[in-house]
């Protein structure tokens, strides 16, 4: 008997959870086709020397059950307790680690609870990220400001714009005109080139969801009366106001190269450096694809009976053998990216004291936007952890001028910055250095990105082809919410759903498809 198998474009957080839940609950085999040398895509672990890079920073934290699980399964939490508690939906269960009660040190296949600190560095001062209106914030911010930000919010209140169409407008509703320029409008438009009010109000949604003043408020109110959720999950807690979270002890890479493997022990196939290059149609469905060797050029044909794609949605329609209709084409070539370049760099101090994770840079000074801090991810991700390694993030495009420049000019560029900004002196010596480029990081909420619908519903009528993922489904995901795209295209072969709905509905509810006690 044929069995049948399933290509799978990219091996990224969504491919490799689509490949895994082929292997344990069906008999599909997968073929996992990945362009790079790495595994988990953005969400891979480069080294520099035996430092670590997390490229663009990856919190292990879901509110959906299925995907903490998932995560625990693969790697247990670490943990000085031989068991704990943790809440799904406020009912406790008890996490027992017997089989890893010994330090962290000693057994490798671990996750970390790790606390979560991110601030924005915002007129030379530190303010708490997400808002937090506490005594200290207060302080900084000043009377005058705290005047004209509650006025702002009270007038958004009352006088809300009606017609939200803009990531602008969104913000404005929300947080009123005067926070949304101190805490959000400088970053938002270094990330993505263009000013807020070119944004759709759906990155919005999707990325900050629930969260606002009043919520904000609360938040603070129960921290100082000690009402805090100390459950992991943290279910009832915004997305963007968690305090702490799962990280792998080397970085979210080693999750994905521990999948990878499990794939491979469960008899998936695994190729590397692979670009797919063609895919053949026959009846309406995908019956090959067409693949390079980036290496050799050698050109191979895999024939498969369902396709999953991670890969940018305007080179799928690109690589489709099909008469592709004009306004399909038009809209897939009109979807935009930013692209990302992390600099590490390795030094012996700093001049701050920091325990962030994140720093986001709202200084129009420079050019970076977020400053990660690598020994506060995990002091596991640093060799010698007298040491300070972090990472300057710049966001840009590839026909800018800072994509083009050379390694050795973008760390002098980052030193230059750092330097400006008071994190280290002029004498500072880079003791290493790494310059990693990320094409397409960040699928865009502009161009053709309002007409996307009519290129959802021309792939959808290929029966056997699944978009997933973050560039898969031109979406601004998260991790989990790409990895439960793919949990729900599987799902939907193996008891032949053919309607698609409820793998893009993945990521548009504000609690990730949990609901939430009243």
């Amino acid at each position: 008997m044929h069995k049948k198998s399933a290509l799978i474009i990219g091996g990224g957080p969504a491919g490799l959870t689509a490949a895994y839940e082929l292997c344990k609950h069906s008999d599909i085999t997968p073929i996992v086709v990945e362009m790079s040398s790495y595994w988990g895509g953005i969400s891979r672990t480069e080294s520099q020397n035996g430092n670590r890079i997390d490229i663009g920073g990856h919190r292990f934290f879901s509110k959906s059950d299925k995907v903490m699980d998932w995560w625990q399964n693969i790697m247990p939490i670490y943990s000085d307790e031989t068991s704990f508690e943790i809440t799904y939906q406020n009912q406790k269960r008890t996490i027992n680690t017997e089989n890893n009660a010994h330090p962290a040190h000693d057994s490798e296949r671990v996750m970390l609870v790790r606390n979560r600190k991110s601030r924005i560095l915002s007129n030379k001062a530190f303010l708490d990220y997400p808002i937090s209106l506490n005594l200290e914030t207060l302080k900084k911010l000043g009377l005058k400001q705290i005047v004209l930000i509650g006025f702002s919010y009270i007038k958004s209140f009352l006088f809300p714009i009606r017609d939200e169409k803009s990531l602008e407008d969104f913000l404005i509703n929300r947080f009123g005109k005067q926070l949304y320029e101190v805490f959000f409008k400088s970053y938002t438009e270094k990330v993505w080139g263009v000013p807020c009010s070119s944004i759709s109000a759906d990155w919005g949604r999707q990325r900050i969801k629930g969260l606002s003043v009043v919520k904000t408020i609360t938040a603070a109110v129960r921290k100082k009366i000690g009402a805090t959720n100390k459950s992991i999950s943290q279910k009832d807690t915004e997305t963007s106001l968690i305090e702490y979270f799962l990280y792998p002890k080397y970085g979210p890479g080693q999750m994905w190269e521990l999948v990878a493997s499990e794939v491979a022990d469960s008899g998936g196939v695994l190729m590397q450096h692979k670009e797919v290059t063609q895919i053949n149609i026959e009846n309406q469905k995908i019956c090959s694809v067409v693949t390079r060797d980036v290496k050799s050029n050698e050109l191979e044909t895999i024939s498969c009976d369902f396709l999953f794609s991670t890969m940018p949605v305007k080179h799928l329609i690109r690589a489709m053998e099909y008469k592709i209709p004009t306004n399909v084409k038009r809209i897939s070539e009109g979807l935009l990216y930013r692209d990302f370049i992390t600099v590490g760099l390795l030094f012996d101090k700093i001049e701050f004291d920091l325990d962030d994770n994140w720093i986001y840079v709202q200084e129009s000074t420079v050019q970076v936007g977020r400053i990660q801090i690598f020994n506060n991810w995990s002091p596991y991700l640093v060799k010698d952890p007298s040491k300070v390694w972090i990472g300057l993030e710049y966001f840009c495009d590839t026909s800018d001028e800072i994509w083009n420049m050379k390694s050795t000019d973008i760390v002098a560029l980052a030193h230059k910055e750092l330097n400006v900004l008071g994190f280290i002196s002029d004498e500072a010596n880079v003791l290493d250095k790494r310059v990693i480029k990320v094409p397409k990081a960040y699928p865009a909420y502009y161009g053709t990105y309002a007409e996307f619908d009519a290129v959802k519903d021309f792939t959808n009528s290929f029966e056997n082809m699944f978009l997933i993922g973050r560039n898969g489904m031109h979406r601004y995901n998260n991790q989990d919410h790409s990895m439960l795209t793919a949990m729900q295209a599987v799902e939907n072969i193996i008891t032949n759903n053919s309607d698609k709905e409820n793998i893009w509905a993945v990521n548009t509810e504000e609690d990730y498809h949990e609901t939430k006690n009243p």
